[in-house]
């Protein structure tokens, strides 16, 4: 007998009248915001201006959907043209099916797009949204607790999650691994938001250490699910990607410190402009506040002279005068 376990939602949508109200879509639609909220208070305190974070997101975020589904879909392609199978589902994105991999990879395309359009280079925007990309991955993780889906090994541990019975799966209860992977995320998160402030990272050197950082937590998360996946070597494809990516982003972190190292000093080049025309005008302001301050002086000064004009003209009229008597 179970003493105690993580109770999985019986239902993972809410219907209000014909509207359904589905748990993944919103866990994904509350971490975008946290990473676009997140992303632009970090890109401010590098000297970007407001707003940035999001016109770019405009184009990644979409990208990213396509590319997560695409590399699900790929990946996992039995599920949808496999025979007996309807692959018309393969584009129900709201049952689930994001493959971060595809979702980072496709995501900076649309990133680099929107960063060209505002002359903005993509390595430092990159570091400014990594902690709130892996903030949005641990809160997009609880969708996998609405659908019941991506669950690890039977377990009997007291934070086991309780699984119910369907078509597809067996119930009992097993290792929370979407639990395992949300918390990891925060470490991410955390992590790289530390070294950032120690380090001063740069030229893309945040965003390549969430990367890795958070692989490595991947590849054992992702050696105790028990879901159907494709096999190389005897290991999960996710895990042989995890190891490839995290060798990618620990090279580019050495080699980018090398080659670029610091931080980059100018992030946004109309910030830039925009703070040097504010410096201008405060300029100009106190100029003209100067020249204000003059004018009673300069004002005060005529009338002096003036002054000793007219005594002048006096004098000179009251000489005349004697001189006529």
């Amino acid at each position: 007998m179970d003493l105690a376990y993580i109770p999985s939602p019986s239902t993972g949508v809410i219907n209000l009248g014909p509207i359904p109200l589905r748990g993944y879509a919103f866990c994904i639609i509350i971490g975008v915001f946290v990473a676009v909220w997140y992303g632009n208070k970090r890109w401010i305190a590098r000297g970007g201006t407001a707003g940035t974070v999001a016109d770019i997101a405009v184009w990644a975020v979409p990208f990213g959907l396509v590319g997560g589904r695409l590399y699900h879909v790929i990946t996992d392609y039995q599920l949808y043209f496999s025979e007996g199978e309807n692959w018309v589902d393969a584009f129900k994105i709201w049952e689930g099916g994001l493959g971060i991999w595809g979702a980072i990879a496709l995501g900076a395309v649309g990133a680099w797009i929107g960063c060209r359009r505002r002359g903005i280079p993509l390595p430092a925007y990159a570091d400014a949204i990594a902690p709130g990309i892996a903030f949005a991955q641990a809160i997009g993780r609880w969708g996998n607790w609405f659908n019941q889906e991506l669950y690890g090994k039977p377990t009997d541990l007291p934070w086991a999650l309780e699984i119910s019975e369907s078509a597809n799966r067996e119930a009992g209860t097993y290792h929370p691994t979407f639990l395992y992977e949300s918390l990891w995320c925060i470490g991410v998160a955390l992590l790289v938001i530390w070294a950032d402030r120690r380090f001063k990272l740069g030229h893309g050197r945040a965003f390549a250490l969430y990367v890795a950082a958070y692989c490595a937590g991947r590849a054992w998360i992702e050696y105790m699910r028990v879901d159907e996946a494709h096999h190389v070597l005897g290991l999960r494809l996710n895990v042989w990607t995890a190891i490839i990516v995290f060798v990618l982003a620990v090279v580019y972190i050495v080699i980018s410190s090398r080659i670029r190292p610091g931080r980059e000093e100018i992030v946004e080049p109309k910030a830039e402009k925009t703070e040097k025309a504010v410096e201008a005008d405060e300029v100009d302001a106190a100029a003209t506040a100067d020249d204000a301050d003059a004018e009673p002086e300069d004002a005060a000064a005529d009338e002096d002279a003036n002054s000793d004009k007219d005594a002048e003209h006096g004098a000179d009229n009251g000489a005349g005068s004697a001189a006529k008597s």
